[in-house]
């Protein structure tokens, strides 16, 4: 089982977000409140105009007043479901409200998770709670939560009318309040604890789900169907095993708020016929108590129906939450270098402890200098990207740019100086102006932001096919919308990496899903586009050695050797088995073309 989860909220502080939101909200939360009182005591006014009815009818009366009876009892049952709809209507408002709230916070701090936590997270955890959980939370508010909170307050006000109407009947009610409380605290306990593992098992079903959709072609290309299928069926079972268990827990609830509800109403008519007897109490009340202890039964079946929706919504809040226990990558406030070149020194890394990647690194990049990282897979590259980027801290070592260390600069400002490009790219619903720009509005006129658009387009080819969607720069793209070919998509993350004009620029691999042609002529435009710019390309295609001014080369972690592409062919060692080794493997991929 993945255990490297993001945290859960701790339940002061699901409290103390309530309370917070609550006091926000302390208008709309005021209206629902009075709404619901208010229909609950046209509710309770039914019992009492059905007791003076029946006592009426017993000491003889005329039909008249039996009519105003049952008009009025008609009226009060129109006021409570009027009254019980705008209620209602106020609560669901509310928890959209508090739901628009909880998922707001929610993506403000995923946005602003530090990468490394985003890349070392299980991809499930993080996926749910942004959707599986976040549906279970809007349950819970625009429905659990309202319906609970209407039942709390009629079984209130129940209680206090039947004191009122007959406190020495009134206290019968006290025979259920024992195993009536000992059953809530017991199940209250063990529920919680279940519907967070539940919570945290079908996040792990979905990551299994996910991984293995997206790493289709490698599961098909590897025989490793199977084997997925088989991770996927455990932590199915898992989830089953624990559903199993929430269901156990009800079944040992249910008999005991049965008991409850039937033990008081026996009792209520049992006790309640030897007070009338005896003339303690008049037949009119005896009948309203009657019905009161019977439509106790309601609000307590309500509050079993919702209180397992109400378990899993405070469950999902605390997933939801628990991101932002999460420690924000703020750096030290170290200024924004004045240069660009990089100085790495003696650097150690590892993503698991006693695995260690990188041994012992050093490397020099200069000012405006065109690095390119070759080495055979598994070497290090992408994860010396990583620590040029700051996505990770070195384990042991020093990283600086422009003299001042990566680690120690804020993530907001080290973007806006260091950018990485990988051949993982992402299209954002909207239109292709906004996953250029981000939705940040250029300096200037529309015009002008246009022009410059298209500049940065043609720079990368994809001005073409921008032009051959209807709607152009506005064309709308993403899921449902236009489909962006995996090449065009690449060519905007490099049209957006123009428009930020970064000094230090990563390239991980960030043509691979364009031809070689293609690539190759997209490379040199953009090289020299870059010009003055520090530029670490991670090569996995030998070829862009060519336009680098040095080739540093990687293997098992360490660094082989460093130089000019013609001086490493002339030495006639790792670079030189590298170069031979793919220039071999093109040359017989082209004549089998």
């Amino acid at each position: 089982m993945n255990t490297n989860r993001l945290p859960l909220a701790e339940r002061r502080q699901v409290r103390l977000w309530t309370r917070d939101f609550l006091s926000a909200s302390k208008g709309q939360v005021a209206t629902m409140v009075v709404l619901f009182l208010l229909a609950l005591v046209a509710d309770l006014l039914g019992p009492q105009l059905l007791g003076h009815l029946v006592e009426s009818v017993e000491d003889g009366t005329t039909a008249t007043r039996v009519d105003l009876i049952a008009l009025a009892f008609v009226g009060v049952l129109l006021a409570q479901t009027l009254l019980g709809r705008l209620a209602r209507m106020r609560a669901v408002v509310l928890g959209e409200k508090a739901l628009a709230h909880a998922r707001g916070g929610y993506v403000r701090k995923v946005v602003g998770l530090p990468m490394s936590t985003v890349e070392s997270v299980d991809p499930g955890d993080l996926l749910s709670r942004s959707t599986a959980d976040v549906e279970k939370l809007g349950e819970s508010v625009r429905f659990a939560l309202p319906e609970i909170l209407m039942a709390l307050l009629t079984a209130a006000l129940t209680i206090v009318a039947m004191v009122l109407t007959s406190p020495l009947l009134a206290l019968v009610m006290l025979i259920s309040l024992p195993p009536l409380v000992i059953g809530v605290r017991w199940y209250r306990r063990r529920a919680a604890r279940a519907y967070e593992r539940l919570l945290a098992d079908w996040a792990e079903v979905q990551a299994s789900m996910h991984e293995t959709a997206h790493g289709a072609e490698t599961v098909e290309a590897l025989g490793l169907a199977e084997r997925r299928i088989a991770h996927g069926a455990r932590a199915l079972a898992r989830a089953e095993r624990t559903q199993r268990h929430t269901v156990n827990l009800q079944t040992w609830f249910l008999p005991v708020l049965d008991l409850s509800t039937f033990v008081p109403l026996a009792a209520m008519l049992l006790i309640g016929g030897v007070a009338y007897i005896n003339g303690l109490v008049g037949l009119a009340a005896l009948t309203a108590m009657v019905l009161y202890v019977e439509r106790l039964a309601d609000p307590l079946a309500e509050l079993v129906e919702w209180m397992d929706e109400l378990q899993l919504g405070n469950a999902a809040l605390r997933r939801i939450l628990g991101v932002e226990q999460v420690p924000t990558e703020s750096g030290t406030g170290a200024p924004l270098p004045e240069g660009s070149a990089l100085a790495l020194r003696d650097i150690h890394f590892g993503y698991r402890p006693g695995a260690e990647v990188l041994h012992g690194v050093d490397l020099d990049v200069a000012e405006g200098e065109f690095l390119v990282v070759v080495g055979p897979s598994g070497s290090g590259k992408s994860t010396l990207a990583k620590l040029i980027t700051g996505t990770y801290a070195p384990g042991s070592g020093t990283a600086t740019v422009g003299g001042v260390p990566i680690a120690d600069i804020p993530a907001e400002r080290l973007r806006s100086r260091i950018a990485m490009v990988t051949q993982e790219q992402h299209i954002f619903a909207g239109t292709i102006r906004d996953n250029l720009t981000l939705g940040d509005e250029l300096d200037g006129a529309q015009a002008e932001s246009d022009e410059r658009l298209w500049d940065v387009l043609r720079a990368v080819e994809a001005d073409g096919w921008v032009r051959s969607c209807r709607n152009g720069l506005d064309t709308e793209v993403g899921s449902g919308r236009t489909q962006v070919p995996p090449a065009v998509a690449q060519q905007l993350a490099l049209a957006r990496i123009l428009l930020v004009d970064p000094r230090v620029l990563v390239l991980d691999e960030a043509t691979s899903e364009m031809d070689l042609s293609a690539s190759r002529r997209i490379e040199r435009s953009f090289a020299a586009l870059l010009g003055g710019r520090t530029v670490i390309a991670i090569a996995h295609r030998m070829d862009i050695a060519l336009l680098g001014d040095r080739v540093l080369v990687l293997d098992d972690g360490r660094v082989a050797e460093h130089g000019r592409h013609d001086d490493l062919l002339a030495a006639d060692g790792r670079y030189a088995d590298l170069w031979k080794s793919w220039t071999t493997a093109a040359d017989r991929s082209a004549v089998g073309g």
